[in-house]
């Protein structure tokens, strides 16, 4: 049985899609444009189906989209459809963290804001672990350390020698001082963070409660920058699963809560003085 299409594969469809639908054409009018059967049509937008360079350059003459750096962008998507490391694990993670694994392989950059927990990048084993084990419904063993396993190969984003992904973290006080495994897990993961930030490409924000109320104060969220702003991806991890946004009043939405919580953040500097007095504190 011919395997689903990838998260990137189907966001690259949708974005067919969505170019389509400015056209003001329905798929049975586009392909009687393009000479091709409906459900090619609707093959493609659904990622099902493989798209050459050349074709999505045919498709964007025909529905006359004039963004040519978006062209580009989306040609480019058509040359990788090599599946990654994450797939090795498709039995044994849920499928909505391989698409999650594959949007940070491709990131230009991450961003994320987390309230009451330590980003999944940044965190240590022994963190995370702890983290598994609280899982509603429980999680069995085995899951446990597959899941533990596919973050930690997740976080390999953050260490390659060779253009790793800049990303930038801002965490919440109630994060930093929850002590998630006993003082010492807590304190070795203060100091994993502290580490982490002396990185070039990793930038580490904290918002202490004297912040007060802000927004997005409520949620986690996660944003993956694309090459060009029309192919983000807002990240948000929900008590029933994980959810992709990528419809442009959203993209704009989370881009401009994002700048709003970085501004009462610390700046990185005083983020590791903060972090500092936490772990003496703890």
């Amino acid at each position: 049985m011919k395997s689903a299409p990838t998260g990137r594969q189907a966001r690259l469809g949708s974005e067919l899609r969505k170019m389509r639908e400015r056209a003001g054409l329905s798929s049975t009018e586009a392909a009687q444009l393009l000479g091709i059967k409906q459900n090619q049509v609707s093959n493609m937008e659904a990622g099902r189906m493989g798209v050459s360079p050349d074709r999505v350059r045919m498709l964007a003459l025909h529905y006359e989209c004039p963004d040519e750096v978006l062209v580009e962008a989306l040609t480019r998507m058509t040359r990788d459809r090599k599946r990654g490391w994450w797939e090795e694990c498709r039995d044994l993670v849920p499928s909505s963290l391989l698409d999650l694994a594959e949007l940070e392989h491709h990131a230009q950059s991450l961003r994320g804001a987390t309230t009451a927990r330590i980003p999944g990048l940044l965190q240590t084993r022994d963190y995370a672990r702890e983290i598994f084990h609280q899982a509603v419904t429980e999680l069995p063993p085995p899951d446990v350390e597959h899941r533990l396993s596919f973050r930690i190969k997740r976080q390999a984003v953050l260490y390659r020698d060779d253009n790793p992904t800049p990303y930038e973290a801002i965490v919440h006080e109630a994060a930093l001082r929850m002590k998630v495994g006993g003082s010492s897990v807590a304190r070795q993961q203060l100091q994993h963070l502290l580490e982490m930030s002396d990185r070039d490409h990793v930038t580490l924000r904290a918002i202490t409660f004297d912040a007060g109320a802000y927004p997005g104060s409520g949620q986690s969220i996660y944003y993956a920058h694309g090459p060009v702003p029309e192919l983000d991806t807002v990240h948000l991890d929900q008590s029933h699963g994980l959810v992709f946004l990528d419809a442009e009043a959203q993209l704009h939405k989370y881009r401009t809560l994002f700048d709003r919580i970085e501004a009462v953040a610390l700046n990185p500097d005083k983020t590791r003085e903060f972090i500092h007095t936490v772990m003496r504190e703890l």
